[in-house]
């Protein structure tokens, strides 16, 4: 076999670094010395050994480890900033052959992505975590880290890490104590002989996947020139000399477990779903609207609900969801909370489509429930023409200029809440005033939306059952009246 025709799991040409033109064809992002090349390399080797090269899907998240996209000819997703581990067993589970490998830097998996780490390595899934520990931001400024050692100057601690800053970060301590963690090792690059070591580690970390043993955990103390404002040889002193005293090399847990891993590849075939639940349903559902509301639109209607933190749109809008997938639609929530759910406008959007939703936000809903005044300044205007505005008249005494055609709806929420023993209520109120208004659903989508929100509280079901029969009055007296 010649060179040319080797297994690789490198691109031999990197056409995605700035489109592989001139020198970047062939060179790499990393600064001189740094240690993300070794791991590369290493990390390579093992997977072509190993000869999984061809089912590994990389996960790389924020940080100098995204650039490994450039690099590896293997699967690659890009994971939001800490979500690499989250990411990755999603492909685990997802196609239980891939050989997954999720490869951080410490700012991004000992920060922002503990929790994800923390879970991943609890469950114990098989998949092959790389953790680059240079004890520094790297790629976003040379900020400190969790890792960053007592004393060190960062761009965040100009005068050294002190006590206020916390101690450093024993990870590979840490992941060890968990019990789905089976394997994990701390290794270095600084010489032949600790690059051999990380090499083997890799592999192993690997192979335990390969054979779905269990969860491997390799962390690297690399060397980062640049942000530790050393040369190239100065950073390996420092590792070996300085790093390696706070974080000692060598095997941290190695656990014997027999191969557990066995899953089959879901099927993600939706024609194939559809034929299992048709045959699993003894008989075809029925919906209490048994119709989708076309009198509102055509395929997907639009509502906001809209308040003060504490006023209850938030609940409303998510029982109306419920409701909705309850009969058979499509339907998403989206809350806005913010600094806004201390006063001011606080709002959540709701779809519900007749077959899918394909935006979630509401700019320009078909129906505004309104419980306070500046919710309805705000968002009145945005209702589209012939489309319908309530509001808590209890509260709100003046309403702005709205689009051509759109139907208002002032119902006292607060005070036919009160009149029932509760302020609470007035959201469940503005239910029945909505359902009035726009027969949206039916009555019985939102009163099964709301026994069921309530199975755990159900001395609170006959206020609630009576507020929404108060607002579908107050509408059906408003609409009696205008005939």
């Amino acid at each position: 076999m010649t060179t040319a025709t080797k297994p690789n799991a490198f691109f031999q040409h990197f056409d995605r670094h700035a489109h592989g033109k001139g020198l970047k064809g062939a060179t790499t992002h990393y600064c001189p010395g740094c240690g993300h090349g070794l791991a590369h390399k290493f990390l390579a080797e093992a997977l072509v050994e190993l000869g999984v090269e061809e089912r590994t899907v990389m996960v790389s998240p924020v940080g100098c480890a995204v650039f490994l996209f450039y690099y590896f000819d293997t699967g690659n997703t890009q994971a939001a900033h800490g979500r690499a581990p989250a990411v990755a067993l999603g492909h685990k589970l997802a196609n239980p052959n891939s050989i997954v490998v999720s490869y951080q830097g410490d700012g991004d998996l000992a920060s922002i992505g503990l929790a994800e780490i923390v879970h991943a390595a609890q469950l114990g899934v098989p998949i092959s975590v790389i953790f680059i520990n240079n004890a520094i931001y790297g790629m976003t400024g040379g900020q400190m880290a969790p890792t960053t050692l007592m004393g060190q100057k960062s761009a965040t601690t100009p005068y050294g890490r002190n006590p206020l800053h916390g101690k450093p970060m024993h990870v590979s301590e840490m992941i060890a104590t968990l019990d789905g963690a089976m394997y994990v090792e701390r290794c270095a690059l600084y010489d032949q002989r600790q690059r051999k070591r990380a090499k083997a580690a890799i592999t192993k970390a690997l192979k335990l996947q390969i054979e779905g043993r269990g969860f491997g955990f390799v962390e690297i103390l690399s060397e980062c020139p640049t942000h530790w404002g050393m040369t190239a040889e100065e950073s390996e002193a420092h590792v070996k000399n300085v790093l390696e005293k706070v974080y000692p090399l060598g095997v941290v847990k190695d656990e014997s477990r027999e191969p557990w891993f066995h899953l089959e590849k879901p099927c993600h075939d939706p024609e194939k779903v559809l034929q299992v639940l048709e045959t699993t349903r003894e008989t075809p559902p029925s919906f209490l609207a048994g119709r989708f509301p076309t009198h509102l639109d055509a395929h997907d209607v639009a509502l906001k609900f809209a308040g003060a933190g504490g006023d209850g749109a938030q609940t409303a809008a998510l029982l109306v969801t419920k409701a909705a997938i309850n009969e058979g639609f499509d339907a998403t929530h989206i809350p806005s909370y913010g600094p806004e759910s201390r006063g001011g406008t606080s709002y959540a959007d709701v779809h519900v489509a007749k077959d899918e939703v394909l935006s979630p936000a509401a700019p320009e809903p078909h129906v505004l429930v309104a419980f306070n005044a500046p919710s309805l300044d705000k968002f009145g205007p945005t209702v589209q023409p012939g489309g319908a505005v309530i509001y808590d008249s209890s509260v709100i005494s003046r309403v702005p200029t709205l689009r051509e055609g759109v139907r208002v709806f002032p119902v006292p929420c607060g005070q036919l809440a009160r009149e029932l023993g509760t302020v609470m209520v007035k959201n469940t109120v503005s239910l029945g005033a909505v359902q009035a208004a726009t027969g949206v659903l039916h009555d019985e989508s939102f009163l099964t939306a709301l026994r069921l929100s309530l199975a755990n509280k159900r001395a609170m079901l006959p206020v609630n059952e009576e507020a929404y029969r108060r607002g579908v009055q107050a509408v059906q007296a408003q609409l009696a009246q205008a005939h």
